[in-house]
């Protein structure tokens, strides 16, 4: 007789509750755990955090080369 258990992968424990993963719906452990997850994430419930300025591949604050004297955008610069 077949089990009625999932089946299961050795790829790791269910981000949402830590049960061991379906390998149908990897890396969750069941269909419920990964509409919690989506809906976490249209909920905005989780968020990349802002962190530091970016810099160019020299090291330089993108958003300063292209602000003014006084931190706004100028008029004459090319926005390329």
């Amino acid at each position: 007789m077949a089990s009625k258990e999932p089946p299961v992968s050795g790829l790791g424990r269910c981000p949402i509750c830590g049960k061991k993963t379906d390998t149908t719906v990897r890396p969750f452990c069941s269909a419920r755990c990964r509409d919690v997850d989506l809906a976490h994430w249209l909920g905005g419930g989780y968020a990349i955090s802002g962190g530091p300025a970016e810099a160019d591949e020299d090291g330089e604050d993108v958003a300063a080369q292209h602000a003014g004297s006084d931190g706004r955008r100028t008029d004459d610069e090319d926005l390329s």
